[in-house]
């Protein structure tokens, strides 16, 4: 097949609507039978915003497990996802038919740092996007070498790049872990994968960021982000998708509605184009269509009304120039982008806060300070100006002190005198 020429549906479908004022909002949303995820998809459709849909994958397939996977459709057993390798590229064709299209297009979300067989399946049953990245659907998910990732991971994406018909592909780099891994970093990360899949010749992507503790320095990094974007990927069709907190979520119906609506007006203030959202029963169990819906309703209402809103200043404590200095120099250390990554982890120049992978180095620490920012605490190896001064600095973290930053989102939106706005 002749290779990818200009953006593909999905990325079309992003453009249209940024280019209408409308912010793309899409849930995580999966199920393990045909007709449940069929009406998903549709009543995600018909949701009155722009949306695009979603087909999450189960657990088995993440782990490439598809005996379990098919045994469990057999026996009737509930699913946490769609077995897209089990179902097969044929069932799968089919359940798109009448429900994809120029207008709605969808993405497969899976979390495999070996996703070979999925990739050939979503190919084969011509699906539109999909996401993750040799980083960070290695170390949080799996104890899968990251020079095995790597190499899988590169082989997809020239699987990618070899169709007529280009396939989006989403960098999960900037939601590492979900929580307590400094912007910059974030940042770093997906600007990284951007480039391995542009490396590996896939020009359609988009890079990501999740949103943390406090909205002004979420403002300030997806500036970041989006200029290192320019700087780096510019020669790529790209978007920047921002991911509704992604750690421990408030557990009242408010609080949950609350942080839900502030990723939405992050979202429209700092220009992203793209939106992953979260619902009222996160905290609890796996939502259910009804609850995607309200929740894609409610984010499209809150970036609504905040687009009229006048655009604030863009606040500037170093996080672009950090993450310029970790990609700069991650970039020295390999002939290419995935050997680059290899040994930048090896070491420690790349580091991962608390993240207990074998390959990472679990030297660097963060904190959430008293303003809400979620700044270094020691950076160790990572290569950020100011880095021996924050070392010298550092201070002690205790269990107590982590349970409260891992919390902090948790009690701060779920606190009584915080409440979401009616529809």
């Amino acid at each position: 097949m002749a290779p990818p020429t200009g953006p593909g549906r999905f990325t079309r479908f992003v453009r249209r609507a940024s280019s209408e004022g409308k912010l793309v909002v899409q849930p995580r949303m999966g199920f393990g039978t045909v007709e449940q995820m069929r009406a998903g998809l549709d009543a995600v459709r018909t949701v009155d915003a722009a949306t695009v849909g979603t087909i999450t994958v189960d657990s088995y397939t993440r782990v490439n497990d598809h005996a379990s996977a098919l045994l469990a459709l057999e026996k009737g057993a509930d699913l946490n996802g769609f077995p897209l390798v089990a179902h097969g590229a044929a069932v799968t064709r089919e359940l798109l038919a009448g429900i994809a299209g120029d207008d709605f297009p969808v993405q497969v979300r899976h979390g495999s740092a070996l996703p070979g067989a999925l990739f050939e399946g979503l190919v084969a049953a011509g699906v539109d996007a999909t996401e993750g990245g040799p980083v960070s659907y290695c170390l949080p998910y799996s104890r899968v070498p990251l020079a095995q990732a790597v190499d899988a991971w590169a082989e997809c994406c020239e699987m990618l790049a070899g169709i007529s018909e280009p396939v989006h592909l989403e960098s999960f780099g900037g939601c590492m872990l979900g929580q307590l891994c400094p912007p910059s970093l974030l940042i770093s990360l997906s600007i990284l994968e951007g480039l391995f899949f542009r490396e590996h010749g896939v020009r359609d992507i988009s890079v990501s960021y999740a949103q943390q503790t406090n909205q002004q320095q979420d403002i300030e990094a997806i500036h970041a982000l989006r200029g290192l974007a320019k700087e780096w990927l510019g020669d790529t069709d790209w978007h920047a998708v921002l991911y509704t907190y992604m750690g421990v979520y408030p557990r009242t119906r408010q609080g949950a509605y609350g942080l839900l609506e502030e990723s939405a007006r992050l979202a429209a203030r700092s220009g992203t184009e793209r939106l992953i959202v979260k619902t009222a029963v996160e905290a609890s169990r796996i939502p259910s269509i009804t609850e995607n819906v309200d929740a894609l309703e409610r984010a499209a209402w809150a970036a609504e009304r905040e687009a009229v809103a006048e655009p604030a200043g863009i606040p500037d404590s170093g996080i672009y120039e950090e993450a310029q200095a970790i990609i700069t120099h991650t970039l020295t250390l390999g002939s290419d982008v995935g050997k680059a990554l290899v040994r930048a982890f090896a070491l420690g120049h790349l580091d991962i806060p608390f993240c207990l992978h074998q390959d990472n180095a679990n030297r660097c620490r963060a904190r959430i300070d008293d303003r809400g920012r979620l700044t270094w605490a020691d950076p160790a190896g990572v290569p950020i100006p100011r880095a021996r001064d924050l070392a010298r600095n550092r201070q002690r973290l205790t269990a107590r002190g982590l349970i409260d930053m891992l919390s902090y989102n948790e009690r701060r939106y779920d606190h009584p005198s915080r409440t979401s706005h009616p529809r």
